[in-house]
């Protein structure tokens, strides 16, 4: 009898990142409450792949700090309390205005024009209502942010701290009109590092996280 192949899953980074986005929006939704198990299994099998991701995903879960896992346990959703998030949401604040300030001092003319062209490209994601593509573009407008503060390591701290961010950052988008707003506080960052006026593009960048935090918090169970 001819054995059957059992068709192989193919694990990539991709994988672990789409698995690791989907089950942190659910836990920020409130679609997977505090206290929810995260079984390996039914996990692997929920998004067709090998055990293997599965761990992963739960290991950067966890780093996010909306899970918890003890030794031979599942791994079960955490409660993210509103304070701890402000807490979080105020460092990240403080972090994008020192860039925002630096990027008015340092930046290149070429990165201040690419910063401004991929902004403006925006617009069309904001008129279309494009969540999905708008917070991708989010992503690499702040990213921008930090290269062009030209400090490796202020760099690395912020980027480490929105990394646990990302998905109570990404819910902001579901709220309406956010994106308009969202695209009127980049301007505002934008147009003060053109200026090259870093007490200015500080301001803006802060007050942005600030009002990101807000527009998060909703999601958060208290």
């Amino acid at each position: 009898m001819k054995q059957v192949r059992r068709r192989e899953v193919i694990r990539t980074g991709t994988t672990v990142e789409q698995m690791t986005r989907s089950i942190a929006d659910m836990i920020v939704t409130g679609k997977m409450p505090p206290g929810t198990k995260l079984d390996e299994g039914s996990l692997a099998a929920r998004f067709e792949v090998s055990r293997t991701p599965v761990r992963e995903a739960l290991r950067e879960l966890g780093a996010m700090g909306l899970v918890e896992r003890e030794p031979n346990r599942s791994a079960v959703v955490t409660n993210v309390t509103g304070a701890y998030l402000h807490s979080m949401f105020e460092a990240m604040a403080e972090l994008e205005a020192i860039c925002a300030r630096l990027c008015a001092e340092r930046m290149t003319a070429d990165e201040r024009h690419a910063l401004e062209t991929e902004h403006r490209q925006s617009q069309g994601l904001v008129a279309a209502a494009a969540e999905e593509d708008y917070a991708a573009y989010n992503t690499e407008f702040h990213n921008r942010l930090y290269r062009g503060a030209h400090n490796d390591h202020i760099a690395e701290m912020v980027m480490q701290t929105r990394a646990r961010l990302a998905p109570f950052r990404r819910a902001q988008f579901r709220l309406q009109g956010r994106l308009r707003k969202s695209y009127e506080e980049h301007e505002e960052i934008v147009n003060a590092i053109l200026q090259q006026d870093s007490l200015e593009a500080g301001k803006s960048a802060y007050q942005h996280v600030s009002i990101v935090s807000d527009a998060s918090l909703i999601f958060v169970a208290h």
